[in-house]
Formats: C-alpha cells, structure tokens, sequence
C-alpha cells in the first residue's frame, strides 16, 4: 500500500507546530521589548535599558574631568563590547577614540549655523556669534531632513548601519555634565559594534535569545527519541509483515513494548507462528501423499506397459491415453515432492558457493537440446545456494519459457554488484495478464489467458521456482517485458 501521509510525517508536523508555538512566544516577547526591527527595539523597553546606561556613562564621563574621560569610555568600550564616542552637539567631541561621524549621525547633532546667535567656545564659555551686515543676505535655510530623520532625532535614539566605516550604530541624547557643576549640556553619544550579535548583546537582548534557542533545541531532543521510536518500530513491523507475506512464516519482530504498538507486534508473531504451522502442516501433508502416491503411479505405469503388450491392436489407442493419464498423474507427484522438499528446507541450512556456468550449461543440456537459448554467465560467477534447488528452478523457468513462448528470442543474463548477482531470463511470448503478476509462484495458479492446463502446467512450476529460491536465500520477481515477452529476475548472494 502506498503511504500518502505516513505516520514519521505527521509527528515531525506536530513537532513542528510546537516549535511554532515556541518562535510565536519568543516574538511575542521580541514586540514587547519595541517591534521586529532595530529601530523599533531601540525606540521600546531595550532602547530604554541603553539610554540608561549611555546617560551613566555620560554623568561619570563628565565627572572624571578632561583627562579622564577617554579612560572612562574605553572602560564600558570593553565591557560592553562597543566603542563609544561622545560629542558636544556643538559637533565638537568631547571623549573616545577621534572619530568623523558619518554624515546621517552628524545629522543628530544640534550644531547651530554661523549667525544663529552665541555658542560656547572650546573652553565651555559662552561667546557671541557672529553678526550678519545689514547689507548682507541672510545664510540660507538648512535644508529639510527626512520626517522619520526628525522623529528619530525628537526622540533622542537612533539606531544606523553604515558600509563606511562598517559597523551599526546607535546615537543617544545624553545630558552632559562638567565636574564644576556648570548647567548641563546637550551631548550626544555613539555606540558602533561590528555585529548584529554584538548588537543584541548590547540591548542585553543574547541571553534571551539563547535561552529560546536552548528551549527550542530541548524541544526537538525531547520529541526526537519518541518520534525515533515510533517510527522505528512501525518500520519494523512493515518489514515483517512483507516478509510473511512472502512466505516467511518464520519472520518475528521484537516485543520489548508496553503500548499498542507492542501489542500489534506480539499479535503479528502470533499470526506469523499460526501460519507458518498452518502452511508447513500443509506441505508435509502434501509431500506425505505424494511420496505415497508414487509406489501405486509406479506400479501403475508398469501395468499398462504390460497391458499393451499383451492387448489386441485395437486397444493400443486406449492404452496409449490411460499410459498418457498416468505419466500426467506422475509428474504432478514429482512436482508436489519438489515443491514440499524445497518449501520444507530449514531457512537456517548452510549454503554452498555455486559456479552458475557449469551449472547453466547441465540446465540447458537437459531441457534446450535444440539450443534456442542465449545464455551470457561470466565463468567467474559465483552464488551461495543449493545446486540442485537452483538446478531445479532454473529448468522451471527455461522449460517455462521454451514451452510458453515457442518463437522468438530467449535470453539469459546475469550481473553483479557488491553482495549480489541478478539472473534474468526474458522471452518474447505472450506474458501474463498484468493483474495475475502479483499471484505467480502461487500454488496451483495459472493466468487463463497464458497458462492453461492444456498447454501441459500444473500450476506448480513457479511455486517450485519460488520456493526453491527462497530456500536459497534469495529471491525471485516477475514481470513482463515491453512491448510483449516475459521475465523472471532471480537474485541470490554472491560468494568470492
């Protein structure tokens, strides 16, 4: 039966969902803390987080003095993984490494224009600006920024990914203070770390993603036994049960479960241990009457030998069709001994290596005299077997297909790979109906349109190739050809 949804999907689905479930709570908690974006996580409850520091790193930055500010920044530099820069929004930097902001984050700086009115000097100290002449035009307006640039800038956070020079930046509002307890400053300071991770790192944003990447790979170790587990013992008793019903009765599966499935485990080796007494019961019974049949057929035959030796010629005719009668009955013995000898073959006998060529070449001297067969067997081919049931099912299958297919070519071939050698023998007769290829090596079963009694079958020349292979260890496959024809694969282990 194919599988249009099989059971290893559906589970590994369901564990899906759950994984699912996990991502939603663990977005869920990425939205609370601002959004999806870095802009928006800048702007929520992490943004806050790093607005607190930046403003305590500003309040002891000011506080150390001129010559301690850059020892102060290199400090949290280290500790935080970021470098820090901060400026007056003068445009003038006040501690950290020198830096030329790049123009968007110059762009969060209040610098004011020449003749906006006084600033303050290097010194801190308030001076004039200076004056436009009454003849002179007044300096142009700047220009208009972006209304998300404004936003941003009204807010005190931004957040900006540069190529040059490459990092990802974040520009906060910090109030700042001088150590003389003048008025605070406007200033502002910059944060660039070389990752995103570093980045999270510093929204103190890594622990929580590690700790739903470590919820998310205990999700997966917890389901995955169990899901191995099910899935493992389903594929176990598939295999089983293709293995019964094949004919090996003696197939059993572990029974180490305590759940449904164990229990359809320990229902299927009960029905394998009932079948393989009932069918094996039925071929002692089968090989018991055959071999007591043989002596009365034997006894028979000698009879109407004597009988015709001794009748009048008018009665030859009817000797002759009891004589044909008898030697029918006698094969059908023969062949129910052969299928009940092979079929009863204990699956665990040793097997003996067997060079296919010489044992070929006996097959078809015996059943191809007029050498209609085309046989292609390397002299170095070697199987593990029993000759003689390999004997036996290799001239089922020539004698098949000579008496079957009465012109055209027949063929056999063989190839191997690494553990295994591939017997084919193709004809060009008629085949079988595609929907009696599942049933051949059945006993007693002949496709009608291709297989009839008066052809001269029994029924029991595949069942014989069959379970002689089997007994082998091996297996066999029918198929029939394109456009017309037929053929049987054998396929057993290759020895040397």
């Amino acid at each position: 039966m194919r599988l249009t949804f099989p059971l290893s999907l559906k589970v590994s689905l369901w564990l899906l969902l759950n994984l699912v479930l996990l991502g939603a709570v663990g977005l869920g908690f990425i939205v609370a803390q601002g959004g999806v974006s870095w802009s928006a996580l800048i702007d929520g409850a992490a943004g806050e987080r790093v607005q607190t520091l930046a403003n305590a790193i500003a309040a002891e930055a000011g506080a150390a003095g001129d010559e301690k500010r850059d020892a102060v920044l290199t400090r949290f530099a280290a500790t935080y993984g970021a470098e820090l820069f901060l400026f007056h929004n003068s445009g003038r930097q006040l501690a950290g490494p020198p830096l030329n902001p790049p123009p968007a984050l110059r762009g969060q700086l209040i610098m004011p224009r020449e003749g906006d009115g006084p600033r303050r000097d290097e010194a801190g100290a308030r001076r004039p600006g200076p004056r436009a002449e009454p003849d002179e035009a007044p300096p142009p307006p700047p220009p208009r920024e972006p209304p998300e640039r404004a936003r941003e800038r009204g807010r005190g956070r931004l957040y900006l990914h540069t190529v040059a020079p490459a990092g990802h930046w974040i520009a906060l509002r910090v109030p700042f203070n001088r150590a003389d307890g003048s008025l605070p400053e406007p200033a502002t300071l910059f944060m660039r770390v070389s990752s995103r991770w570093a980045l999270l790192r510093l929204l103190d944003l890594q622990p929580w993603l590690l700790a739903g990447a470590a919820v998310l790979a205990c999700s997966v170790v917890f389901w995955l036994p169990f899901v191995r587990g099910i899935t493992r013992s389903l594929s176990q008793l598939t295999a089983a049960t293709g293995r019964i019903a094949e004919g090996r009765f003696d197939t059993r599966v572990p029974e180490k479960r305590r759940d449904e499935i164990g229990a359809l485990g320990h229902s299927v080796n009960t029905m394998a241990a009932r079948l393989d007494t009932l069918v094996n019961g039925q071929k002692r019974f089968l090989g018991d009457v055959a071999h007591e049949l043989c002596s009365p057929l034997a006894r028979l035959q000698l009879a109407t030998e004597i009988l015709e030796t001794r009748a009048e010629p008018p009665l030859h005719e009817h000797i002759a069709d009891v004589r044909e009668e008898v030697q029918r009955m006698s094969d059908l013995v023969n062949e129910l001994l052969a299928f009940t000898k092979a079929g009863l073959r204990p699956r665990d006998a040793m097997l003996d290596p067997v060079a296919l060529a010489p044992l070929v070449q006996r097959v078809l001297a015996r059943e191809d005299p007029a050498a209609r067969l085309t046989a292609d067997v390397p002299a170095n081919s070697h199987v593990l077997a029993d000759a003689a049931l390999l004997e036996r099912a290799l001239g089922n299958l020539v004698r098949n297909a000579l008496r079957y297919a009465p012109t055209g070519a027949i063929t056999l071939t063989t190839r191997r790979d690494a553990a295994h050698v591939l017997l084919t023998l193709t004809d060009e007769g008629p085949g079988v109906p595609p929907e009696a290829l599942a049933r051949l090596g059945e006993p007693f079963y002949r496709p009608d349109a291709a297989r009839t009694s008066e052809a001269g079958g029994t029924g029991l020349g595949l069942a014989i190739v069959r379970s002689s292979i089997t007994a082998c260890g091996g297996t066999v496959m029918f198929r029939n050809g394109t456009p017309r024809g037929f053929a049987a694969e054998i396929t057993l282990a290759a020895s040397g």
